[in-house]
């Protein structure tokens, strides 16, 4: 089973970027975490970030016929990205949204997600835990 994990705009900063909101832990933290969840599951994973709306969209367009399932921290793109909505739609892939913050507790733009309508389902507000709950839900959705 091969899954990959998307991560959008600032979430480089992790650990830097707004600790009262996304916590201390960085992204290598993450994906150091979600990699050995997937050592236990026996899932192969990819982990990308990219600032770029484009460059997540060619990723998971490139996902298509290669990977089983997608996780994806659109971040800030949730709340404005019909193109990576559509790309999600388009490749037919299983996706779990991320989300580190409670977006639903948060300013009023941040409570609709274009994203949230073409995936599985949401992981909201667990912190960076988040991602784990994600990967093993996916695991168990393909897994069937």
């Amino acid at each position: 089973m091969k899954i990959l994990v998307l991560n959008g705009p600032n979430l480089n900063l992790l650990g830097k970027r707004e600790p009262g909101v996304y916590g201390h832990t960085t992204l290598a933290d993450v994906e150091a975490q979600v990699r050995g969840v997937a050592q236990e599951l026996g899932v192969d994973l990819e982990f990308r970030q990219s600032n770029h709306e484009g460059e997540l969209v060619t990723w998971i367009q490139e996902a298509m016929g290669v990977m089983d399932g997608i996780v994806i921290n659109p971040a800030a793109y949730t709340h404005t990205s019909v193109a990576l909505r559509d790309a999600i739609s388009a490749v037919q892939i299983p996706t779990i949204e991320v989300h580190i913050s409670n977006v639903h507790a948060r300013e009023d733009f941040r409570h609709h997600s274009y994203t949230a309508a073409v995936t599985l389902g949401q992981v909201v507000g667990l912190g960076t835990n988040g991602y784990e709950w994600a990967l093993r839900a996916l695991h168990r959705h393909l897994a069937g």
